[in-house]
């Protein structure tokens, strides 16, 4: 089973004490290791899979907390830089009383968003199968350029790209700026993952089904439309679509939820080793039905990372939910 990369920033999640409280109301924090696309190598690593991020942190505590926090899930961290110049990045989160959470980021001086093409290496990918990144680091920096060197570098040596926008306004300026991007990245990808809150914004369209002749672009096989507590879909562009039902959970954080869900679908990809452009419709079912339970299970611990469960603790919540 070969490994899935993914690039892209970790960072520290500061979880609220309480629900239901505005963040200028919120009194104390719990630390807890995020950041997307650590999430989702996370994901793959607590499901017993093999996982690596390229990202720089800052040469600080946070920095050693989150090293260490990965490393501890199994997550191979050979890769990530260090850096004096820039910081760590954080972000304070707020909860609502159904789980849903709003965000404050302090990385103006992120250390991610340092990282240099130049120290992109082909070698980075060696025994990997599957590349994975978001939209948060593609802003203006040398990161966006990171990004694409270690993008084409996997596109040569024939490896799954999947690219989950994630939209996070605040962290832009121009919104327009954010939309062009998204667009000018998703040709790049083989799986395209995005929320029912995102579609409008990405595609114009108002609906999946009018919006997917303009989301097939490029090397786009497989467009996943997650719907929260309705279930996801997920389109192939030989024609076929499937779709699961949403599982009703008491939701205590609904942080990191869709990162489990697109590292679990991942990870099932990397055990069938196969090519997401030759998934049958069976095959393609079997990776949506796993990776909504694992998302939906994810929402009922807080945290992002600390929320992955391992197989056997998916396996007890399936049970429950039968």
């Amino acid at each position: 089973m070969k490994k899935l990369c993914a690039i892209g920033e970790a960072l520290i999640d500061f979880i609220p004490s309480q629900k239901g409280v505005c963040l200028k109301d919120v009194v104390s924090f719990q630390r807890t290791a995020g950041g997307a696309p650590a999430n989702v190598a996370a994901a793959v690593a607590r499901l017993g899979g093999s996982s690596k991020v390229i990202t720089q942190l800052g040469k600080d505590a946070f920095g050693d907390f989150l090293v260490a926090t990965m490393q501890s899930y199994g997550i191979d961290t050979s890769d990530i830089q260090r850096s004096e110049e820039g910081d760590t990045a954080l972000a304070f989160v707020s909860l609502a009383e159904d789980g849903n959470r709003d965000f404050q980021f302090y990385r103006k001086t992120s250390a991610d968003l340092l990282l240099e093409p130049v120290q992109i290496q082909e070698s980075m990918l060696d025994d990997c199968g599957i590349l994975h990144f978001c939209s948060v680091d593609l802003v203006e920096s040398p990161m966006r350029y990171a990004h694409k060197k270690l993008i084409e570098l996997a596109l040569a040596k024939q490896l799954t790209v999947s690219f989950d926008p994630n939209l996070r306004f605040p962290l832009w300026k121009d919104k327009e700026k954010l939309r062009q991007t998204v667009l000018e990245f998703l040709p790049y990808a083989h799986i395209l993952k995005l929320s029912d809150e995102e579609l409008e914004f990405i595609s114009g369209k108002q609906t999946i089904k009018a919006a997917l002749p303009d989301l097939f672009v490029g090397n786009v096989s497989c467009v996943i439309y997650t719907m929260g507590k309705n279930g996801a879909r997920a389109y192939h562009k030989s024609g076929f679509w499937v779709e699961t039902a949403g599982y009703f959970v008491d939701a205590k954080d609904t942080t990191g939820a869709g990162d489990a869900f697109i590292g679990a679908f991942l990870y099932k990809l990397l055990m069938l080793g196969k090519d997401i452009s030759i998934c049958t419709e069976e095959e393609t079912l079997e990776m949506l039905r796993f990776a909504n339970a694992y998302g939906a299970h994810t929402t009922t611990k807080q945290g992002a990372m600390s929320a992955m469960a391992s197989r056997s603790e998916l396996e007890q919540f399936l049970n429950q939910m039968k």
